[in-house]
């Protein structure tokens, strides 16, 4: 989110239908909030979306709204940045092995590379849900489980720029999404200038 793709108008769709049924003294959410509390581990998501129930019924509710959201993005899909797709095959066909790490539910990495066609482009992935660890954390694990001594982290948040010194690795911005950092490592305005910005480290 935010560096790949836009997702934000069908999660508020999906979870909308949800809080209808199920939690109807909810506001619902529009694009613009979900881009807000993009970058977020699903239960700060949830803390900030459900603001009316207690605990139990919040983790009940909003576990629903997760599951869903899965389910209509792998049918659905979001909208990929400019670039994205030439981009992950220029760097597939010059041999970079990419990983996706984010601090999202359990299915989502997945439904994001089913309906976008990008599984072919990356050889691993961890995600929040699966691990209930710290993006650092699983930045590091993807790492380790692949051999990769050196690696960078393209992030548009300022949670993924703390990941990746959490991570001890180089952050690039992703500045045309939805976050603003301060000194990062390096910046892309367009998610094809990686194909240049990645030439200053070796990675080899």
């Amino acid at each position: 989110d935010g560096t790949l793709w836009d997702s934000a108008k069908n999660v508020a769709i999906s979870w909308n239908e949800v809080l209808r049924k199920e939690a109807p003294k909810e506001l619902e959410v529009d694009e613009e909030f979900v881009h807000s509390v993009m970058g977020m581990t699903m239960k700060e998501i949830a803390d900030h979306t459900i603001t009316k129930m207690d605990e139990e019924n919040k983790r009940k509710v909003f576990k629903h709204c997760e599951e869903y959201e899965v389910e209509y993005l792998e049918d659905k899909g979001g909208e990929l940045f400019e670039g994205v797709e030439e981009t992950l095959k220029k760097l597939s066909q010059l041999g970079y092995k990419m990983a996706i790490v984010s601090n999202c539910q359990t299915g989502y990495i997945n439904a994001f590379m089913t309906s976008m066609n990008m599984k072919q482009y990356f050889v691993d992935y961890e995600e929040w849900g699966r691990t209930l660890k710290s993006k650092a954390e699983n930045i590091r694990l993807v790492m380790e489980r692949n051999g990769f001594e050196k690696a960078i982290y393209i992030g548009d948040t300022k949670k993924d720029m703390d990941s990746a010194r959490g991570a001890n690795i180089p952050f690039v911005h992703a500045s045309y999404g939805f976050g603003e950092v301060q000194n990062p490592d390096a910046v892309i305005k367009v998610f094809s200038e990686l194909l240049d910005v990645i030439q200053n480290y070796n990675l080899d």
